[in-house]
């Protein structure tokens, strides 16, 4: 097969799986102490993957080989946390491609378990700054293509439409009863997801609002208020998914109309009581991603606003069984849950104020 033969093949058969696959749904859940004010959740977690990061993992390979940057048999590698690892792996092993998962020593078995599963290899490093160095060195030594999903996320994904996170969302919200939300609630990861909300909600003239909660030990917050491009961290997120040591070039602050930074053991408590509400596990990026829909909601009701909030359900927690679901892994790190799930509970139902203080910009 000739190399233009390849990749058509290559995109026919990802465009084939993007056919075969349903959108993910729109998950009402009901806040007992804001009745004026409707949250949904968009569960992500539904893709073949198990995570929004499906979404990307697609966007990243089209515009890889639509740009001529793969060829066939070559070697993926991508700088990761787990779950963009995971669904490029996915798409990797149909493609015959092998991939290769650059990720910090702490992230967790399962993740590594799925990555492994698609056929991909995983190789930690315990210094999570040093991911990039590592993705490129080993693009070099391999002869491969460093995938880079923190620099290419936010041009990968067509921000206009196409079936795109934000154009699902709208759609989805077209017969309720507030339709076009006050607030969209999500975490940066890359950025590529606010990015693509963002750009949208500007594109389509929304009034709608874009809230970012970012982890505790990430740069985005900062950045978002010194716009000092130089800032970094000598460690990474104890929030899988999300936060970054280093501002990443997918993170387009001016799109985001507000940010927050959220507290590790609030956004864990907030995951567990969620899991309580769902019946089911999330992951704390998702936790995340509740605190900010809490201060917003919070922030409507001051106002005396009515509307809805929209939020995205990152993925499932069953990839942290051995993490933010084990008492034991909890407890060496000094994080106790008890008396801040019981805090998420009286925000959320009896309109009580946040056990701490949340940075707010």
């Amino acid at each position: 097969m000739t190399s233009h033969g390849w990749v058509h093949e290559a995109i026919r058969k990802i465009e084939a799986d993007f056919n075969r696959s349903a959108d993910t749904h729109l998950i009402p859940l009901r806040l007992p102490a804001y009745p004026g004010i409707d949250l949904y959740f968009k569960d992500e977690s539904s893709h073949p993957t198990g995570s929004l990061k499906h979404r990307l993992a697609r966007s990243l390979f089209l515009y890889a080989l639509c740009n001529g940057w793969l060829r066939e048999g070559s070697t993926v590698i991508e700088a990761s946390s787990g779950s963009t690892a995971i669904s490029e792996a996915y798409f990797a092993h149909f493609l015959g491609m092998p991939f290769i998962a650059v990720m910090p020593a702490t992230t967790s078995r399962d993740k590594i378990a799925a990555i492994e599963f698609h056929g991909g290899k995983c190789h930690l490093v315990d210094d999570p700054t040093t991911i990039y160095r590592e993705s490129e060195r080993l693009a070099r030594e391999t002869g491969g293509h460093f995938m880079d999903q923190f620099t290419f996320s936010e041009r990968a994904t067509d921000w206009r439409g196409n079936n795109n996170i934000a154009e699902s969302i709208f759609e989805q919200m077209g017969r309720e009863r507030h339709p076009i939300p006050r607030w969209i609630v999500a975490s940066p990861g890359t950025g590529g997801t606010t990015a693509t909300i963002g750009r949208f909600v500007r594109y389509q003239r929304f009034e709608t609002r874009v809230l970012c909660a970012d982890a505790e030990h990430s740069v985005f917050f900062d950045y978002y208020r010194t716009r000092d491009r130089g800032l970094t961290l000598s460690r990474g997120s104890l929030i899988e998914g999300i936060g970054r040591p280093r501002v990443e070039a997918s993170f387009i602050p001016d799109v985001i109309d507000a940010m927050l930074k959220v507290p590790d053991a609030l956004a864990l408590a907030a995951m567990r009581y969620l899991e309580g509400r769902f019946g089911r596990r999330v992951g704390a990026s998702t936790g995340t991603n509740f605190v900010g829909v809490l201060h917003a909601a919070r922030e409507m009701a001051a106002a005396g606003e009515e509307g809805s909030i929209v939020t995205i359900l990152c993925d499932g927690g069953e990839r942290y069984s051995c993490s933010y679901y084990n008492d034991r892994w909890l407890a060496e790190r000094g994080i106790d849950l008890a008396p801040l799930m019981d805090a998420v509970r009286r925000v959320a139902e009896e309109g009580a104020a946040f056990p701490m203080p949340l940075a707010s910009a």
